[in-house]
């Protein structure tokens, strides 16, 4: 790998307030800047390696459209190192001062679009209610951050004269989801009595490898030698939803990420993902996404 400086030899201290991509030639990028919330919307041109790293004195959310790799790692300090594949859809947040460094080899042409929260802006003083103490997320989902980051995307080049203020307003709703999403998951009670890593292991390869099918609450008790309600409250416990919403959301996330592929029509996508009749399949992609799947795939063609 070419040296960006992100290594097991620390941060590069000269590294620019936007996330570096190396080689640059690689992606083009499309800024936007309104005031506390600056978006730079990337797409990746070349199916190569490529490397990128951020360390600024604010805030980073990450939006993953399109991502998928063959091989590469993600880190943010304070996290464990993550080596997942398949990212689309997800979103990352780096606290203002952590370190945010990768590299990957596409397995598609990545496209991502980074939101810069300036910690200084005037919009996020006390009498705001907005804190700084967010804590670092590695490849996650949230309906309200990810439609509302969709938002502020769709704002970047946009030369009508409420853009900008409606972008700021955007980016004040941002925070205060985040800030949200953090107090929940923080004063959420511990969760004890769940299943242990093997059997959390065993049940998720076993769900991703039949997505397509139903899978009955006995089957994944069985698997792991549990009676069934032992096994179901330990699972919700595990993951903080039932089986059935796991194995429903992890079907709307392949579903999210065979959209991403033009070869395949609607209802290739559907069948591939468990749904004998198109119609079923939008109305659940719909409740999850809020989006029908050709309004889904026209708004990621975009």
């Amino acid at each position: 790998m070419s040296d960006l400086g992100i290594g097991v030899s620390g941060f590069c201290p000269s590294l620019p307030s936007i996330v570096e991509i190396s080689p640059p030639d690689i992606a083009r990028r499309r800024l936007a800047h309104w005031g506390s919330i600056q978006a730079d919307n990337v797409r990746i041109t070349r199916r190569e390696t490529f490397e990128y790293g951020f360390q600024a004195r604010r805030h980073l959310l990450i939006a993953y459209e399109r991502a998928e790799r063959d091989d590469g790692e993600t880190l943010i300090d304070g996290l464990p190192k993550s080596t997942l594949r398949e990212f689309n859809c997800k979103l990352s947040f780096v606290p203002a001062g952590r370190r945010f460094y990768g590299w990957q080899a596409p397995r598609v042409l990545t496209r991502v679009t980074y939101f810069y929260i300036d910690l200084q802006d005037p919009l996020f003083d006390l009498e705001s209610g907005i804190t700084t103490a967010i804590r670092p997320r590695l490849f996650f989902f949230d309906k309200a951050i990810w439609d509302t980051a969709l938002k502020l995307k769709a704002e970047v080049g946009n030369s009508d004269p409420g853009s900008r203020q409606y972008a700021e307003a955007l980016g004040l709703v941002l925070m205060h989801e985040l800030i949200r999403l953090d107090r929940t998951t923080s004063t959420a009670r511990p969760l004890s009595g769940g299943l242990p890593a093997w059997q959390r292991k065993r049940v998720v390869e076993f769900i991703e490898e039949h997505l397509a099918e139903e899978i009955s609450l006995g089957t994944l008790a069985e698997l792991v030698n549990l009676s069934l309600f032992h096994f179901a409250r330990a699972f919700k416990q595990s993951f903080g939803v039932p089986p059935h919403r796991y194995h429903s959301a992890r079907r709307m996330d392949r579903a999210r990420s065979l959209l991403q592929r033009p070869a395949l029509s609607v209802t290739q996508i559907g069948a591939q993902t468990g749904f004998r009749e198109t119609s079923s399949f939008t109305r659940a992609f719909r409740k999850f996404t809020g989006l029908t799947p050709t309004e889904y795939r026209r708004h990621a063609e975009e």
